[in-house]
């Protein structure tokens, strides 16, 4: 599951010893922005879910139209998404820094509405390549919020709320991934003639932020430090704080933006290159895949189709679905106080070693749920565990990582390297599920399995403790 916190990462970490910028509080102004920015979020938690639940009318509408095999089909549907996110990524980080932060929302989400308009539109036009290529288009539209979104609601969020904000970005992915799975559930819009507007629906987010964003204010940051407009800047802050003591905030930005023009840059060549910084790259990028390939999103993309090999009716595997979107968005709850207080580390160790455990007694209950519904129940409730466990620390301590693993001159670098990956091995799994499952039956989670094994072992050998360092005690572990 691609991240959510991709972009706030890129942003310019606070030292401990600095002082901190206390000006203002949960203003109106400041709730406005930040709701409009993380429907964003929202709509890739949306898209990520709502495919979940229609594979079969999708596949039935791939066989009445075309001579194809439905399943690789369906896969391409579903895995196209995140290539479009691996555009949209990069794109979002390059539109925002040469236009600015509310440009970018607003672009993307009128980007949004086209691709949604195309998916809705593909059935009554009887076309699969309207489908493939309004998931594409979403999938870009994904890809681009998973970075400007966090970015603006970092840059307009005083840094006493920036955590708190920081983690709306989680719940809006898991809300959107909630209210995916209901509204596919068959009596609402899970039917041969409902799944083209499940998928339509997605211009809902995109159309609403594209009635909300021209009345938001554009990033005092950007103001400051890009277009060089202090006036401006020192409007727009005065507006979303509720108060004019803001001489201060805007002190600290003039600071940050001097510390980073003192700090050398690093490209990606120089990552792979240089020794001190190869090490930790290398970290930054196993936990990415122990994201994506520990099969995450075989769950989040095929729950229903997991539920069902497990005899539940259909029904009753979409409703089961729900449950998946529901953890999601109860872990990301937990975790939040958790985070500080047990560690980047141990979060990640408990979690990967918590899906290990569950995805093999998933296995175990694949195998022994004929004629029993006592194990179907058990099946769906193992799937649950580990999806709460990859809540823990999977969900967000790659994304996190690799910002603490370097300082602000390689950080750019190494944060769009893990994004890269991330959705790359987003669309590995997307991909591959079905084909998959064809070949290995209830076997499918063991090589899963395998790889979480691995993954928590590199991460219990390799990965160091975070947690109360400054990125000087961190990057100093990696020159020894």
């Amino acid at each position: 599951m691609a991240s959510e916190n991709t972009s706030s990462l890129l942003q310019p970490q606070e030292s401990v010893s600095r002082p901190k910028m206390t000006s203002g509080g949960a203003t109106g102004p400041l709730l406005y922005a930040v709701f409009a920015a993380v429907l964003g979020m929202l709509q890739f938690g949306y898209n990520t879910g709502v495919i979940n639940a229609p594979r079969g009318f999708i596949e039935n509408f791939i066989k009445e139209n075309y001579d194809v095999n439905s399943g690789t089909i369906f896969g391409v549907i579903v895995s196209i998404f995140a290539i479009g996110g691996m555009i949209g990524c990069p794109l979002a980080s390059w539109v925002a820094d040469k236009r600015g932060r509310k440009f970018a929302l607003l672009a993307n989400a009128a980007f949004g509405v086209v691709g949604a308009v195309f998916m809705g539109f593909s059935k009554v036009s009887s076309s699969l390549a309207m489908l493939i290529i309004g998931r594409f288009l979403i999938g870009i539209n994904c890809g681009f919020a998973t970075t400007a979104s966090p970015t603006y609601v970092s840059e307009v969020a005083p840094v006493r709320l920036r955590g708190a904000f920081g983690t709306v970005n989680q719940l809006a992915v898991a809300f959107g991934l909630v209210g995916g799975q209901i509204l596919g559930i068959d009596v609402v819009l899970g039917s041969d003639d409902g799944w083209p507007w499940l998928l339509g629906l997605a211009i809902v987010p995109s159309a609403v932020q594209c009635v909300m964003i021209p009345f938001a204010p554009e990033s005092p940051r950007y103001l400051l430090l890009v277009q060089r407009d202090e006036e401006q800047a020192r409007s727009v802050l005065t507006k979303i704080r509720g108060t004019s003591e803001i001489d201060d905030e805007i002190k600290d930005m003039h600071d940050e933006d001097h510390a980073e023009k003192q700090e050398e840059t690093f490209t990606i060549p120089d990552l792979v290159r240089i020794k001190s910084l190869r090490t930790p790259l290398i970290i930054g990028i196993v936990m990415h895949l122990s994201q994506q390939l520990g099969g995450i999103n075989a769950v989040l993309y095929y729950s229903s189709t997991i539920f069902i090999n497990t005899g539940l009716s259909e029904r009753d595997a979409r409703l089961a679905s729900i449950g998946v979107g529901s953890m999601l968005f109860i872990m990301a709850l937990v975790s939040i106080p958790l985070m500080d207080r047990l560690g980047r580390r141990t979060l990640q160790l408990c979690g990967l070693g918590g899906m290990a455990v569950f995805s093999v007694l998933m296995t175990i209950a694949f195998f022994t749920y004929e004629n029993n519904t006592t194990m179907s129940v058990f099946a769906v409730l193992f799937t649950l565990l580990y999806v709460g466990f990859f809540g823990v620390g999977p969900s967000s301590i790659p994304w996190m990582i690799l910002s603490e693993l370097f300082g602000q001159g390689a950080r750019s670098a190494a944060v769009s390297v893990g994004a890269l990956i991330n959705w790359f091995a987003n669309f590995i799994v997307g991909l591959t599920f079905i084909p998959l499952s064809d070949l290995l039956g209830n076997y499918v989670f063991i090589p899963y399995t395998i790889l979480l094994l691995l993954f928590f072992a590199f991460t219990y050998f390799k990965l160091p403790e975070t947690k109360n360092r400054t990125i000087e005690e961190v990057t100093a572990l990696f020159k020894k």
